[in-house]
């Protein structure tokens, strides 16, 4: 069975990138948070398109592609505390599978489960031309995704289902280090999944680091007015997922561990950024026949208002 694409709405929640209340307007993570505040009074929209593949060894030949959309939309209450909201939206969740009589498609689509958080600056140490915050996140998911849809061959796998069913929690905390040529990020991440009707996806715990580089205009000297940045920047994402319980039973072939590198570009204004990442595995450690990640696409943009 293959794992739930929560972190698709996970990827939406992970990737809330901000403009910080500074004269330079920065880069920052594109596949998870950084600890640089919303300014107080604004807010921040956000999309990201996510192209997914993933697939297994085992004698199904497994096969998924997760088409999807994570809208965030972010406040700053004060100049230390934001709230998110967090809505993905699935154009199609595909599942090949060879069966005893025939490879068959099955697929669904929708809006999936919503997640609320906040995050909270709790240390700050400002220097000339730099700030170092560190900021904790604790966040829920409500099961406002469909999970009990069906297609010709009956309901579908609950982790194929948009939804889960039950109420998620999540919490970590973030770092950011940013100077006016590069900022450096990190991020760890716990989410604990609720149980409904004998499923429950795995437990995740992840650890993401991100370097980010202005590689235009290489200097600010001489600079006016508010011209646009390039960035390059270079993420890492350690992912640990437990099994999966379905039926009550745990599932040996779920979970396991990937890790991933993920090149990709941000150029920025103002008030816009677009950016784009490819997060490609360099080593896995699957559970039995579990499902991996083959890659993972991000393409978005970003409006502070």
């Amino acid at each position: 069975m293959p794992t739930n694409n929560r972190s698709v709405a996970i990827a939406a929640l992970a990737g809330t990138l901000v403009l910080a209340d500074v004269p330079v307007v920065q880069a920052a993570p594109n596949t998870f948070n950084t600890a640089l505040p919303v300014p107080q009074g604004e807010a921040i929209w956000r999309e990201q398109l996510v192209l997914r593949e993933r697939s297994d060894d085992g004698p199904m030949d497994r096969e998924v592609s997760v088409q999807a959309l994570g809208s965030v939309l972010g406040y700053g209450i004060t100049s230390k505390l934001a709230v998110f909201g967090v809505a993905p939206y699935f154009f199609n969740k595909e599942l090949d599978v060879t069966t005893p009589m025939d490879r068959i498609e099955r697929d669904t689509g929708g809006i999936g489960d919503l997640s609320v958080f906040g995050r909270y600056t709790a240390y700050q140490h400002d220097i000339t031309g730099g700030t170092f915050r560190v900021a904790p996140i604790f966040g829920l998911t409500a099961p406002t995704g469909d999970h009990n849809d069906r297609d010709r061959f009956g309901e579908l796998p609950r982790a194929l289902q948009v939804g889960d069913g039950a109420w998620d929690g999540f919490a970590g905390v973030v770092a950011t280090y940013q100077r006016l040529q590069y900022q450096m990020d990190a991020q760890l991440l716990y989410r604990e999944n609720g149980r409904h009707d004998g499923f429950a996806q795995g437990d995740e715990t992840r650890l993401d680091a991100s370097l980010q580089y202005r590689i235009w205009p290489p200097s600010l000297e001489g600079v006016s007015g508010t011209p646009g940045f390039a960035y390059a920047l270079i993420e890492s994402n350690l992912v640990h997922r437990e099994r999966n319980l379905v039926g009550g039973v745990t599932d040996a072939d779920s979970g396991g561990t990937q890790w991933f590198l993920a090149p990709g570009l941000q150029y920025i204004t103002r008030r816009w950024v677009v950016e784009g990442t490819v997060q490609l595995p360099v080593a896995e450690d699957p559970n039995g026949d579990a499902i991996q990640d083959d890659y993972i696409v991000r393409v978005g943009f970003r409006r502070n208002f």
